[in-house]
């Protein structure tokens, strides 16, 4: 009996130890790690996901959009939640696309998914569904793939800026991400069913950018017919309105069709367009007189370390004829009374050798050595552009800081900031960086510029009714750190107009191989052809009123005589010389021929032509030797000829082309 006892004690002992233990670690795991345990069966049960925001819009100074977000729909249905299954069935088939009996297998589920991907307005008539869970997926679109494709970017797979703006922008336009959280059983596997919102994605910013699609456009388009022409093997246009430093076009092409943001990262040695701003430290430190001439010194000039050399030798040079003709020698030489110091401080106040500050990742800042580095030769090829790297975007800021009266503007991109909500944020306004020189000076050098373009070697950029100052520039190329022989790089700035400049526009034409390599016949004549059709066009951003008061004014100059034929009169068709409409073939030059003469070479090939201006044939477009369709119209520009204008293009044919 006594060991009964004993052996009931020891079992109500143990059982009450074992209690006390349980009852401990059910305390531990309760109350201690109560929270842990929670977390990691919510862990195993659901899943957090990530609800994508919807990525800002990239759109031109009118609003034509760029770069938007582009919201599909995956689309579930639950059938036991549908009020109407019949009617609402009917809707929710129609607008998904789904055949009877497809719609009748997805009522047989407990959740039906359709990954689509569905539209915006494929989706709208399910959005008051009951039973219809809509689950939103954003995609980067861009209407227009090629228009500024190099400058604009695009967005990698994890959904940031993979480059151009939209990395340089990804922090406004990625907005905020949501959250949602979807059930899973106990393989981990997720259910079949809506997801539970946790948190609101918030759309990213919209950034309105300064370029003109039609500006654009334009660029893009005459620089690929150039290089085409040209057989060239890249280039580069910038357009910069000079009043507010905001770029309208920048196209950047290579010779394999690719599009990497040359213009902002790509140097080249600027040659004789960095002439105009030696002339600018010698006119702001008055060490040229008014009609101070140098000599021409036979074509050929020797220095210590360097020898400079003219290709059309003239006997004694003004600095405006320094300019014009483009002359090595007579700008070496009044550079020469620049000390070091003048001559770098002047290059470095127009933006040279430092970033322009462009909100574009990676840009280049060219090279301007100090003068502590400079050797012997250095001052003479710094006043011809060399030993001096620059970007196209450089060389487009410092000239619109002539055109803007001396005063140097940062350039930019972007012109507007506004919420998700269009509440505005942001709207550039321009930013001064320093003042160059006066705008007494800034007017003298835009004088300069003119001549070159009326009667010097950027006469194939000039137009029948607005005058044009530019500069040519033709430098050779340097190839892994030497000068490539028979390789050359053509450039071109200009302002236009010439009087009160709206638009600054470079060109640059890498190592051209068909035709001459001089800018003169390359960039020069792209130029023309860009601002013919931005003329043209309706809706790119020049203040035409402004222009209508910027033409020169007209001199009366009789006719020739024509043999008593109206020169303006001629039949259609005019017997050309070959049949077939429609079949391409090359534009004939008639420049300098009258305008009846080249009119009928005109229609002899077969084109109907349309006439601007009168006189002596000045340029057609298309241009001379650009390809058009027989029967197409070709837009004939004449100008009336000054007395003297035979000898004056006798002489310019002569000159170098630079």
């Amino acid at each position: 009996m006594a060991k009964s006892a004993v052996r009931l004690q020891v079992v109500q002992v143990g059982v009450f130890a074992a209690m006390a233990l349980l009852a401990v670690r059910a305390a531990q795991v309760q109350l201690l790690e109560g929270r842990r345990w929670a977390e990691e069966a919510q862990a195993q049960r659901t899943e957090r996901i990530v609800l994508q925001a919807r990525r800002g819009t990239l759109s031109d100074r009118h609003g034509t959009p760029l770069a938007l977000t582009q919201e599909t729909y995956h689309v579930g249905v639950a059938p036991n939640e549908l009020r109407d299954p019949g009617g609402d069935g009917a809707v929710i088939a129609r607008q998904l696309g789904l055949s009877a009996t497809a719609w009748q297998q997805a009522l047989r589920k407990r959740y039906a998914y359709f990954a689509g991907p569905f539209s915006a307005p494929e989706v709208q008539p399910l959005r008051g569904v009951r039973g219809v869970h809509l689950e939103p997926v954003v995609n980067r679109f861009y209407p227009a793939p090629e228009l500024a494709r190099a400058t604009i970017g695009r967005v990698a797979e994890d959904g940031y800026g993979a480059s151009g703006l939209e990395k340089t922008l990804d922090s406004l336009l990625a907005g905020r991400p949501g959250s949602a959280v979807v059930l899973k059983d106990r393989a981990g596997r997720e259910y079949e069913s809506p997801a539970r919102v946790i948190a609101q994605p918030v759309a990213g910013h919209d950034v309105v950018l300064t370029l003109d699609a039609e500006l654009q456009e334009i660029a893009q388009r005459a620089l690929d017919d150039a290089l085409r022409r040209m057989d060239a093997d890249g280039g580069d246009v910038v357009m910069l309105d000079p009043a507010t430093g905001e770029v309208l076009a920048i196209a950047s092409r290579q010779r394999d069709g690719t599009a990497r943001p040359s213009a902002f990262i790509d140097t080249f040695e600027p040659g004789s367009v960095a002439k105009i701003f030696a002339a600018a430290a010698l006119l702001s430190l008055k060490r040229v007189r008014p009609g101070e001439h140098v000599s021409g010194e036979d074509g050929t000039y020797r220095l210590p370390g360097r020898t400079i050399t003219d290709e059309d030798p003239q006997p004694t040079l003004t600095l405006a004829d320094a300019i014009r003709v483009s002359s090595n020698i007579a700008i070496v030489k009044f550079a020469a009374r620049l000390t070091p110091a003048e001559q770098y401080g002047m290059l470095r106040d127009f933006g040279f050798g430092a970033l322009t500050g462009i909100e574009f990742p990676g840009e280049a800042a060219g090279r301007l050595r100090p003068p502590s580095e400079w050797t012997r030769p250095s001052a003479a090829s710094l006043a011809i552009g060399y030993e001096l790297s620059v970007t196209p975007i450089q060389v487009a800021a410092a000239y619109a800081a002539l055109a803007n009266g001396g005063l140097l503007l940062q350039p930019t991109l972007i012109r507007e900031v506004r919420g998700p909500e269009g509440r505005m944020l942001y709207r550039h306004e321009p930013e001064p960086a320093r003042r160059t020189v006066s705008p007494e000076i800034a007017a003298a050098l835009r004088d300069l510029l003119r001549g070159v373009v009326e009667r010097g070697t950027g006469s194939e950029a000039a137009l029948t009714n607005f005058p044009v100052a530019a500069k040519t520039g033709t430098v050779r190329r340097v190839v892994n750190g030497h000068y490539a022989p028979g390789q050359y790089t053509a450039s071109f700035a200009a302002l236009f107009p010439a009087d009160k400049p709206q638009l600054v526009l470079v060109v640059k034409i890498d190592n051209p191989h068909k035709g001459s390599h001089f800018a003169a016949q390359t960039a020069a004549p792209v130029t023309r052809s860009m601002l013919e059709q931005a003329l043209a066009a309706r809706t790119v951003a020049l203040d035409r009123a402004r222009l209508s008061t910027a033409a020169p004014p007209t001199t009366a100059v009789p006719f020739e005589d024509d043999g008593g034929v109206v020169p303006y009169v001629v039949p259609w068709p005019y017997q050309p010389d070959s049949v077939g409409a429609g079949r391409r073939q090359a534009v004939p030059d008639v420049t300098g021929l009258r305008l009846r003469e080249a009119v009928r070479v005109l229609h002899r090939r077969g084109f109907r032509v349309t006439l601007k201006g009168w006189g002596t044939a000045e340029h057609t477009w298309p241009a001379a030797g650009d390809s058009a369709a027989t029967g197409s119209t070709v837009t004939l520009f004449a100008q009336a000829a000054p007395p003297h204008s035979a000898a004056i293009n006798a002489v310019t044919r002569r000159r170098p082309k630079r």
